[in-house]
């Protein structure tokens, strides 16, 4: 087994970053760099070792970053990859926009894009409008959820699988979304029109061992569909369990956010959720993307897509 980290989440001393952590497990801000796509490879190194260091870094008050530069500084990190069925903002090569004016966000935990095999290893979210109040995002360490589970969970989940889909329970995640006709039929067009217009099933390790680090965290979100090996209903009642100790507060870091913050994910360890709380005040962001890998489990086995193809009729979580 992997060593525990017992840092917690205290600031790398070699690290050349003006870095101050927001929690004890999870989440740091840093200070003094402005973004662009021109960054010098050791900050472009410092900031990487952030972000699998704390598992999610912030920029404030990032107003000079467009489109364009967002785009070139994801570029730094990796290959920009696009949205698999949703497309890309206007004017913007790769970037998806997610966009509240019809009063609500995707209030539900997850990581984004599990339903493919090579899901992206990075998001980069840059803030455009921000309500007056609300509309936080939370993002959840599942490394210290997988170290903090009774030894008995761990056992199980060392060798249990998933699958991951992007048609789900719509309806949980948009709970708390404004309930008239119009916005209802909008956004169910949306779901069965792009969202699910390929439908994708894959496999995934619960327990995936980051490529960099070598340590494990656990891989659920709402994209999990259930556990290979066991039927809907026991599926449910073990994913509430996993999913409440990834949640613990222990393991959160919730940030409030100005325009021109940017907010950088480790996506290869973590979840994350907005908070529907700013009713119907305007909320938008853009995110980039950057190609992952596909994900290896304990026993050295990768994920593996299982059913892509497209959608013939809208299909029911």
């Amino acid at each position: 087994m992997t060593a525990i980290v017992t840092y917690a989440n205290a600031k790398d001393p070699a690290s050349p970053l003006d870095i101050r952590p927001v929690t004890g497990t999870i989440g740091a801000e840093i200070r003094g760099v402005t973004l662009s796509g021109d960054l010098d490879g050791s900050t472009v190194q410092a900031i990487k070792d952030a972000v699998v260091r704390h598992k999610v870094v912030f920029f404030r008050d990032q107003h000079e970053l467009d489109d364009g530069a967002h785009e070139a500084f994801a570029a730094l990190f990796g290959d920009p990859v696009a949205h698999p069925t949703v497309p890309v903002a206007e004017g913007s090569r790769y970037l998806l926009e997610l966009d509240s004016k019809e009063g609500y966000a995707a209030s539900s935990w997850h990581t984004d894009v599990t339903f493919v095999d090579a899901y992206p290893k990075g998001s980069i979210l840059r803030a455009i409008t921000i309500p007056e109040a609300g509309g936080d995002t939370l993002w959840a360490n599942g490394e210290t959820a997988y170290e903090g589970l009774p030894e008995s969970l761990r056992q199980l989940v060392n060798n249990l699988w998933a699958v991951h889909t992007n048609v789900y329970d719509y309806a949980a995640v948009l709970q708390n979304a404004p309930k008239n006709d119009e916005a209802e039929k909008n956004r169910s067009a949306f779901n069965r029109n792009v969202f699910a217009s390929t439908v994708y099933e894959t496999e995934h390790p619960v327990v995936r061992v980051h490529p960099v680090s070598g340590q494990r965290s656990l891989l659920l979100g709402h994209f999990v569909k259930q556990f290979v090996g066991l039927n809907q209903a026991d599926s449910a009642r073990l994913f509430q369990i996993l999913q409440d100790h990834i949640t613990r507060p222990e393991n959160v870091v919730r940030w409030n956010w100005r325009k021109g913050d940017v907010a950088f994910w480790d996506n290869q360890s973590t979840q994350h959720r907005a908070v529907a709380d700013f009713g119907l005040q305007r909320r938008t962001l853009r995110r980039a993307t950057v190609a992952g890998e596909v994900p290896v489990g304990i026993d050295g086995r990768t994920s593996r897509i299982v059913r892509k193809e497209k959608a013939t009729q809208y299909e029911q979580a």
